[in-house]
């Protein structure tokens, strides 16, 4: 898939990680269409980029149905927004249940369900679904943000098989801690020495990756992350053990204290 003269919707375009990717894909000569809530970071972001701005708000199905509606013809979806959802299930009320899953899982799907036959009559585009480490691996206190992203992996693959022979292709990227942006930035928490990071602009040139090369999956992270998810899906209680030992308790406590205003 040529990224050049190309009309690219992405979401959540207005957190760090989404405007270095949105700065990215315009360098490869995109057309942008940015989506997010706070219009006060939106507009400056699609102004700069010579994009379209569409403030929506994905845990709401109508505004889903208006962001298809204003967006156009659509050759490439890449959907970036997540919420964090950090904390233990039984901290959650009903609504920030209902929140979490719907921004990060419902809405990707939803997204694709209606942009994916234009795509399949033109037989040109491509999905591009921002899962995580944590999509394949996990830690504690994070249960609803696990499921979304094993849940986006498993979409994405399925999805990808179905598509096999069309044009148009399914891709995840999986970032692992991302350094200047993101969940592990504003969450504060410090990590053991050696797991390692990556940049903003490493999960950008992934998400090229993805789109240019028809990419099932690629990892954004460190090698000790890649090989703690390969331990985690293989020997679940072993990495669990590790993780402890290396404290993932306490991160996990870190990170629910300073996201537990981004439900």
């Amino acid at each position: 898939m040529q990224i050049s003269d190309s009309t690219v919707l992405l979401t959540g375009a207005t957190g760090g990680l989404g405007h270095t990717i949105a700065r990215v894909l315009h360098r490869h000569g995109a057309r942008l269409v940015l989506t997010g809530r706070r219009t006060d970071v939106l507009e400056p972001l699609a102004a700069e980029l010579g994009a379209r701005a569409l403030a929506v708000d994905l845990s709401e199905p109508a505004e889903i149905d208006r962001l298809v509606a204003e967006s156009g013809a659509v050759d490439i979806l890449v959907a970036n927004a997540a919420l964090p959802a950090a904390g233990r299930l039984e901290s959650f009320t009903t609504r920030e249940l209902d929140r979490a899953l719907d921004v990060n899982l419902r809405a990707p799907i939803a997204l694709a369900h209606a942009l994916l036959p234009a795509m399949l009559e033109r037989r040109r585009g491509q999905l591009v679904f921002i899962s995580s480490t944590g999509g394949k691996a996990v830690v504690p206190s994070n249960p609803l943000y696990h499921a979304s992203k094993f849940g986006l992996r498993g979409f994405a693959a399925a999805l990808r098989i179905d598509l096999h022979g069309t044009g148009v292709g399914s891709s995840a990227v999986f970032p692992g801690f991302i350094r200047d942006a993101g969940m592990y930035v504003d969450g504060g928490a410090k990590l053991p020495p050696g797991v390692g990071t990556r940049s903003p602009e490493d999960v950008a040139r992934g998400v090229v990756r993805a789109i240019e090369r028809n990419r099932a999956e690629v990892d954004v992270a460190s090698p000790f992350l890649r090989l703690g998810a390969v331990f985690s899906m293989n020997t679940p209680n072993f990495a669990a053990a590790v993780a402890r030992r290396l404290g993932s308790d306490e991160i996990a406590r870190t990170m629910v204290k300073n996201l537990s205003d981004k439900r």
